[in-house]
């Protein structure tokens, strides 16, 4: 199966490839993991990312490495995630440590969600979270992502927030101001400032 490309105003969102495993090693490795199950090992790290890969071609959708649109640089992964065992599709995202504070997620985030709507006939979405890990839990608020307490968990310990579905999203005030705090970001990409 070809992995598709989805472009943003400062993204290019792509196939993983060789050359993006080592932000992924560092962030499962080191202890940025404690909210995904890790930290894990080196092997481990690299068993998962083979899974990331061969999900496209199980499910026919996945998760995309983010890429600066200018330097080409991979900054993490953003898409559609669905493990045996798990109760329902996730959208998932994780960032490479030093690429956080840029509106990255939220951007790369959006427009997964966007293309597994309308590509893929998703209708709902979640995402599991720990709740400890505030970052993740104001960036699926920002996305208008709300608990969902009558979810089933894939763990005792993690919330599920509820995607908003495709139709409340279309021409939605929340996705006007998803695309506002995409354009001051892309504003101020260049100048080291953070917008979280």
């Amino acid at each position: 199966m070809s992995i598709p490309t989805l472009e943003t105003a400062r993204l290019i969102l792509r196939a993983p490839a060789p050359r993006d495993y080592p932000g992924f090693e560092a962030t499962f490795t080191s202890y940025r993991a404690r909210f995904m199950g890790g930290p894990l090992s080196e092997y481990e790290s690299w068993m998962l990312y083979a899974a990331e890969i061969g999900h496209w071609k199980i499910h026919g959708f996945g998760m995309w490495v983010i890429a600066d649109r200018t330097s080409g640089e991979s900054c993490g992964m953003a898409g559609g995630w669905f493990p045996k065992g798990w109760p329902e599709r996730e959208i998932a995202w994780m960032i490479w440590p030093g690429a956080e504070g840029r509106g990255i997620a939220l951007e790369a985030t959006h427009a997964a969600r966007a293309w597994l709507y309308d590509r893929m006939g998703w209708d709902t979405a979640v995402t599991y979270l720990d709740p400890k890990n505030i970052r993740s839990v104001q960036l699926a608020e920002r996305l208008g992502a709300r608990p969902d307490p009558d979810a089933p968990t894939v763990d005792s310990h993690d919330i599920v927030y509820r995607h908003p579905g495709p139709a409340a999203l279309r021409g939605s005030q929340l996705a006007d101001g998803i695309a506002m705090e995409n354009s001051t970001a892309k504003a101020l990409f260049g100048t080291g400032g953070r917008i979280d």
